[in-house]
């Protein structure tokens, strides 16, 4: 008789077999090139990570960028800056293609480049020689000075603020040739240089007049030109009444710091403007700004302020979808989940961490589906309790505040399989790098051995594996009942939606890059 452990009966199709090892040398699947580029479009930040530094990242962020067509890069580095919301890697996947592609470059340059922050780091990183050449060349000079002769005044204001390069550094290298007096004057403010004072934008003549003498209103100017002005508390009040709701929350301890704050009238006022449903809606805010905002809060910040944030969270996630079925997320809690989500950079590091995302992610599903079913795991699933009812910030926190521990990708379906459960929809929240479970994958991974055994009691179930770091594997091979997905913005939870009501294929998210339009 043969040996029952090797030849025993397989019930159901065979496993796919495992193709890569994660960081941890465990079995995993490799993501395909072009998945792997826009996993890592979405998630990388070139900040040293818990299992890479930021020049091994660069490395397979050049190799992605050769190995897939031009035009797919190219799509890429848009959804990354207008989904994903990144910062940097759009920039430096713009500078690759103005290299490999200057026709794809030019129709993909003004979707990349939105601000002036993003036109200063796409000149720094191809002047950094990374992408494979030092100087801007032909393309990227024409695109860098049209762009700066036909954005509005204040973007050009927005985009003096800042350095490495500043934009005198930028204007220095393109030579760009006005388009008007008017600009010639606001070029030769940038400057430094003379120029004629009349010629230049109201706002900033105003700026100029409230520098020298103090007096006048407050001038509509760009915030970051106004913390270099001698400002009473009056005038910060009337800076928090009249800013934007973006503007105002991302500087909530500045102004609590100028003493706004210590007026109830004021305090009221902000709290109002956080929780306005049509200022949340026009400012397009989605749950991951307001996370960095609750997280960066002084810890002496009125409770009214951190209230309204929490209402402002319950509003923000009304593009959550309600799903249909038994949902069961999963977010990942161990130890290599504490890392900050842009990575450890010296004076720069967000202070939300991979594991908070998982959370919130979990909370706001649970939020907009009662009856979820929240699996906290690390080396095995974490028993918390969460109540629906509780606001999202409350919940996550929660989840958060379990973090350690070795990864057991698999533990929450494997508890599903003991109970006998048959959930519709499981969504895994996690970086996706399983260790502890490694012995029991046999051919595959452990978790598509667990899943196998779910799908013979349920077998419409679906599986969504949300990778939030660029490591570039998984452990649940991607399939018709498997969505591998990446990124923390808001764009996920519709992606989640649409797999899990069959109104969208295991290759969805990277079909949805491909049918950007260039």
């Amino acid at each position: 008789m043969a040996n029952k452990s090797v030849f025993a009966s397989i019930k159901g199709r065979l496993l796919p077999k495992a193709d890569a090892f994660n960081a941890h040398a465990a079995p995993a699947y490799a993501y395909s090139d072009a998945h792997y580029l826009a996993q890592v479009a979405v998630t990388g930040t070139f900040g040293g990570m818990f299992y890479q530094s930021p020049e091994d990242e660069l490395d397979y962020v050049l190799a992605l960028s050769e190995s897939v067509s031009a035009e797919f890069l190219a799509k890429t580095a848009i959804y990354a800056r207008q989904k994903g919301h990144m910062k940097d890697m759009p920039a430096v996947l713009l500078a690759i293609l103005a290299r490999r592609d200057p026709v794809l470059f030019r129709q993909a340059f003004g979707r990349v480049v939105d601000n002036g922050k993003m036109l200063r780091t796409f000149v720094q990183v191809v002047r950094s020689g990374q992408t494979g050449r030092k100087s801007l060349g032909s393309a990227p000079k024409a695109m860098v000075v049209n762009w700066l002769n036909t954005v509005s005044d204040r973007a050009l204001l927005n985009a003096n603020i800042g350095n490495d390069p500043s934009l005198a550094d930028v204007l220095k290298m393109v030579h760009p040739k006005p388009a008007s007096p008017q600009r010639e004057a606001l070029f030769a403010w940038i400057l430094g240089r003379p120029c004629d004072v009349s010629l230049l934008p109201v706002a900033l003549r105003d700026w100029l007049v409230f520098q020298k003498t103090g007096k006048g209103p407050v001038p509509d100017v760009p915030f970051q030109m106004l913390t270099q002005l001698e400002l009473s508390t009056g005038h910060w009040a009337r800076i928090a009444r009249n800013g934007s709701w973006q503007m105002v929350r991302q500087n909530l301890n500045t102004f609590h710091r100028h003493g706004v704050f210590g007026v109830t009238k004021e305090v009221k006022q902000v709290a109002e403007k956080l929780r306005d449903p049509e200022r949340i809606r026009n400012a397009k805010a989605f749950p991951y700004q307001l996370m960095v905002a609750a997280l960066n809060l002084s810890a002496d910040m009125p409770e009214e302020i951190r209230d309204a944030l929490h209402d402002a969270m319950e509003i923000s996630v009304a593009n959550v979808p309600r799903i249909d079925g038994q949902v069961v997320v999963a977010p990942d809690v161990s130890g290599s989940m504490t890392w900050s989500v842009t990575g450890y950079q010296r004076g720069k590091a967000s202070v939300v961490r991979h594991v908070d995302v998982a959370a919130l992610v979990a909370a706001a599903m649970l939020r907009r589906n009662t009856g979820a079913r929240v699996m906290p795991f690390d080396f095995d699933v974490r028993d918390v309790r969460l109540e629906p009812r509780d606001t999202i910030l409350t919940n996550a926190s929660r989840l958060a505040a379990l973090a350690g521990g070795g990864t057991t990708v698999s533990a929450p379906i494997a508890r599903l399989n003991r109970e006998g459960a048959k959930p519709d929809l499981v969504v895994i929240v996690s970086d996706n790098q399983s260790w502890v479970d490694a012995r029991d994958g046999g051919r595959g991974t452990a978790l598509m051995k667990e899943w196998e055994a779910l799908k013979r009691r349920n077998p419409k179930a679906r599986l969504v594996c949300l990778d939030i770091a660029p490591y570039g594997t998984t452990q649940a091979q991607t399939r018709e009942d498997v969505l591998n997905i990446g990124g923390f913005s808001d764009a996920v939870f519709g992606q989640i939606a649409d797999f899990a009501a069959g109104r969208s294929g295991a290759e969805y998210w990277t079909q949805e890059i491909e049918a950007i339009e260039l």
